[in-house]
């Protein structure tokens, strides 16, 4: 008994974490490159009233309040509690994955960061470059790192984690995913594909590897084509030269591919 109730409480304490970082990652996307810090309390933006604690509930604040401020009655954007809910899913995704603490800590960190690039990206259209370089930094991190597997480790870390020393591929594959994307930017002046989505890719490559990255890379293009279909079809004002931002299908393909395994190129052996 005492163990079934663990294996409900630690995923349910997953959501809750995730929710918890997703309502900050809420108020980063409002604040950030702003000049205003994330200290001090939480406030409405349209009366400026500060926030009490019945507020900012993650997702049942919204839910309590039917989606507008309790002092002014102003709308709340709908970004807060999808931000939320999908912080908490990516979460338990993860815990899911990768229950050992160090595991679950490192990958939960790093798809909470691209999750804001998400976020950042489709209010801004730009991702940040200090996002680009902490996913850069991780990516490089994890070809070193060997979350179960046996081969090529050089020396334990945590538990089940391992330092390894990578394979050719492992660090090859972030900079051969990101070149086709630099390429598309360079030769179009940024026009065809945002500067820093060949930065996201970097990271994106190495956290997948060359085949599976490679898998989510045409994922992520298919995904783009299918939703832009769907927009001109609805007539959303978008039109063959209208801009999508490219960051929020290189994060859902490599979510894809990272989660349910997606490898087109798993017959290829030069790409393991």
């Amino acid at each position: 008994m005492e163990l079934l109730q663990i294996s409900f409480v630690l995923p349910i304490a997953a959501v809750l974490l995730g929710t918890i970082l997703g309502s900050f990652l809420n108020a980063l996307s409002y604040r950030f490159n702003t000049g205003r810090g994330m200290g001090g309390r939480s406030f409405c933006d349209r009366c400026g009233h500060t926030l009490e604690a019945l507020d900012l509930v993650p997702v049942f604040s919204y839910i309590f309040l039917g989606g507008r401020c309790r002092y002014c009655g102003a709308r709340i954007s709908i970004q807060n509690p999808l931000v939320e809910i999908a912080a908490g899913a990516l979460s338990l995704l993860v815990y899911l994955a990768y229950p050992s603490l160090f595991a679950y800590a490192f990958w939960l960190a790093v798809w909470m960061v691209l999750l804001f690039v998400v976020v950042y990206d489709l209010r801004h259209s730009v991702i940040p470059w200090s996002c680009s370089l902490l996913l850069a930094v991780l990516g490089f991190a994890s070809i070193f790192i060997s979350f179960g597997g046996s081969g090529g480790v050089l020396f334990d870390l945590v538990g089940q984690t391992h330092f390894v020393l990578p394979a050719l591929w492992a660090l090859l594959a972030g900079p051969l995913l990101a070149l086709p994307l630099t390429f598309l930017s360079l030769v179009s002046g940024g026009r065809w594909m945002g500067w820093g989505d060949g930065a996201l890719e970097l990271s994106l490559g190495w956290f997948l590897g060359l085949s599976v990255g490679g898998s989510a890379l045409m994922l992520a293009f298919w995904i783009g084509a299918g939703v832009g279909i769907v927009l001109m079809a609805l007539k959303k004002g978008l039109t063959m030269k209208s801009e999508l931002p490219f960051a929020p299908f290189l994060v859902a393909a490599a979510l894809i591919a990272f989660f349910f395994h997606v490898d087109f190129f798993s017959s290829l052996p030069l790409l393991f």
